[in-house]
């Protein structure tokens, strides 16, 4: 048999869809049973965690215990990795900090690709433990143990990882710069001129704070410089902006009537399904500054967006804001606007900044690359 490579030129007709379909579906069942060996770990550490607090509970064992069950495991398993010491200590508080999901009961039963319990002989749903179990890696669970002190702050970057597909270095950024905190932060009229639940999308879709760090700006910089900036590193614009943007221009020209305009950023937003105007202004907000902003909404309006888009929303980024006076300035407003700060320098401390992924890091994660993954937070 001739090992010459064969073309695809000289394929029948139709062969090339047909292989097509044959790799999208060996895609598919390599994606489930990933997730399907995920699932097992992270039930499997889970059930591990458990029965440690439980014997230290009831039989009154120490800490030592831990350490003579990974020598043990080791031991006797000794193809398997994730038996240290550290990632048993993991097992631990994983199961500490999920104390009510189920696990034990749940793992064995799935039906559509979900994960559920049996109550009175039926299957009920239990959607937090799917997404625990079959949706994120057990390194990404170690750092929401390490980060983050409640479960509330946990569900809620949990959830995001999972929307988001966040890898470890994202969501380790997501959490060290205050995500949460800054979240639906900004000052909007949107509840007034959005219906929901687009008002809610929108207001959660704009932080306040944004973070800038990454410029390597002083608060000095101008208007001009911060966008020239802002677009040189787009990519940790975008990342800093959330996800669904999509950078459209900068200095975007407008000919309204004859005379020229020229919109500072300009994105187009995948979720919201609209464009998004945003103007930078280096001093203090101030309320004649919407007046800039109402007016290239209007135009994107009327030369740019599609009769499908929904309403243009702009977003106003200054250095400073009274929140009173641009909660008057935004009240009568038909449009949907937004006032935020921004942040250039200072905006976390020394040590937090060092622990950050570099630009070539964050680079190397948005392009699938996790090659630096250690192997027991696989």
């Amino acid at each position: 048999m001739s090992d010459k490579p064969i073309s695809l030129s000289d394929a029948p007709a139709g062969y090339s869809d047909w292989l097509g379909d044959h790799q999208k579906q060996i895609h598919e069942a390599q994606q489930r049973a990933t997730q399907a060996l995920n699932l097992h770990l992270v039930s499997l550490y889970w059930k591990i965690g458990r029965a440690i607090l439980e014997q230290q509970k009831q039989q009154g064992w120490g800490a030592k215990i831990i350490d003579r069950l990974a020598q043990d495991l080791r031991t006797n398993f000794p193809e398997m990795k994730g038996f240290s010491r550290t990632n048993m200590m993991y097992m631990r508080a994983f199961a500490e900090a999920w104390p009510d999901t189920g696990i034990c009961a749940a793992a064995g039963a799935q039906m559509d690709g979900g994960l559920y319990s049996t109550t009175a002989g039926q299957f009920d749903p239990l959607p937090i433990v799917q997404q625990l179990l079959d949706k994120l890696p057990w390194g990404h669970h170690c750092i929401l143990l390490d980060k983050l002190k409640t479960r509330e702050d946990r569900e809620w970057y949990l959830q995001k990882a999972i929307e988001h597909n966040w890898s470890r270095n994202i969501l380790v950024m997501q959490i060290e710069s205050r995500l949460i905190e800054r979240s639906g932060a900004a000052v909007t009229n949107f509840s007034l001129t959005l219906p929901k639940p687009e008002s809610d999308l929108a207001r959660e879709s704009l932080k306040d704070p944004y973070r800038f760090d990454f410029l390597g700006l002083g608060e000095e910089a101008q208007e001009r410089e911060i966008e020239k900036a802002l677009v040189k590193h787009v990519t940790d614009f975008l990342l800093e902006l959330g996800a669904g943007f999509a950078f459209v221009g900068k200095q975007v020209l407008m000919d309204v009537g004859g005379e020229e305009f020229f919109i500072d950023l300009l994105f187009y937003h995948l979720k919201l399904r609209c464009y998004v105007v945003i103007e930078l202004k280096a001093g203090k907000f101030k309320p004649e500054h919407l007046g800039q902003l109402s007016f290239y909404l209007t135009a994107v309006d009327a030369q740019i967006k599609h009769p499908q888009d929904s309403p243009t929303i702009g977003l106003l980024l200054c250095k400073s804001k009274n929140k009173v006076v641009a909660e008057y300035a935004l009240r009568d407003k038909a449009q949907p606007l937004g006032v935020a700060e921004y942040q250039l320098v200072e905006s976390l401390p020394p040590e937090l900044q060092s622990s950050l992924p570099s630009i070539e890091q964050i680079e190397r994660e948005l392009a699938g690359d996790h090659s630096d993954l250690s192997e027991e937070q696989a």
